[in-house]
């Protein structure tokens, strides 16, 4: 028994290793774009603490999801959050799967870069949309009488650059039309839908972000226009962008090979390979893998075959 789980782990231990050299070498080629979406994401919190500055609180609009759903309550609002950051972390983890489980299907760093890209785009459609519009935020913590529904202006600049991290982010203002929390939720299951292999998993995750609409409208969070608006601009962003982009290289078909550069050992045993293969008689393309029938110490064609037996029959 100690043998074996010693086995195992040590296969588990060259294999996170073959991984991250491999994921390395991605990230050399692929730093500039992770970096440019790690920034945008910071623009985008910058741009939400901006606009905190300029909201200004008032009666909660008529909202159909007001009147439908039940209020949550502000000491219930948690939930919301709650499931939010299990969808979050569950994706998060999931795109480190390579690293430990033998079906790789995806490349993490590849992956992130097409994520990343989905997410500045909607992010960046949804800057122009709540500065172009403020409405009063329905939020419990945004509502007229809080101290925390208008900011006061800022001491410094660096104030406004530090975004007041992480209260900044939690109680926020102002930047609605559409919902932050919406995005990441579909952008994660769009790309787990395409790029995942469990099917219960799938259908899950959908359920789980159709749940996550329904809270956020409880919990007061947005307007269901802030929810309704996510739902089809970011599938749609996401439909025209991925189409745009080159598609993830197929791990099940050798790709790592083409990523990795064959180091001279590899490249050597490989030219052993095909020179043993070639002094037996066995060809490298598989099209040409026919029955050959010897004759004298003569290889012949299987279409020579039958034209030998004839001969040697005195035919």
């Amino acid at each position: 028994m100690t043998l074996y789980i010693g086995r195992e782990s040590s296969k588990l231990w060259k294999r996170i290793c073959a991984e991250v050299i491999t994921e390395i070498n991605l990230l050399a080629a692929n730093w500039k774009y992770l970096l440019a979406g790690l920034v945008c994401q910071y623009i985008h919190g910058l741009a939400a603490r901006g606009v905190h500055y300029i909201h200004r609180p008032g009666p909660t609009l008529q909202d159909a999801g007001f009147f439908l759903l039940p209020e949550l309550g502000q000491d219930r609002a948690y939930i919301s959050e709650t499931l939010f950051s299990f969808i979050f972390l569950s994706f998060v983890l999931w795109t480190f799967h390579p690293f430990i489980f033998k079906s790789k299907k995806i490349y993490t760093v590849l992956l992130w870069c097409r994520v990343l890209a989905f997410l500045v785009a909607s992010q960046f459609l949804r800057i122009i949309t709540f500065y172009s519009t403020q409405l009063p935020g329905p939020n419990y913590h945004c509502r007229e009488g809080s101290k925390l529904a208008r900011l006061p202006p800022p001491d410094s600049v660096f104030e406004v650059l530090l975004i007041n991290f992480p209260r900044g982010v939690l109680y926020g203002c102002g930047d609605l039309i559409f919902s932050s929390h919406m995005i990441f939720s579909l952008v994660f299951v769009r790309t787990y839908q395409k790029y995942g292999t469990q099917r219960f998993i799938k259908q899950l995750a959908w359920l789980l972000v159709v749940i996550q609409s329904l809270l956020i409208v409880a919990s007061r969070k947005h307007y269901t226009v802030d929810v309704v608006v996510a739902w089809y601009t970011v599938n749609l962003v996401v439909f025209f962008i991925d189409k745009k982009l080159a598609e993830l290289p197929d791990r099940t078909n050798g790709a790592a090979s083409l990523l990795l550069p064959l180091s001279t050992k590899d490249k050597d045993s490989k030219t052993k390979e095909e020179n043993h293969k070639l002094l037996n008689g066995i060809s490298g393309d598989p099209a040409d893998r026919r029955q050959r029938t010897q004759v004298n110490g003569k290889t012949l064609d299987e279409v020579n075959t039958v034209h030998v037996d004839a001969t040697m029959n005195g035919a």
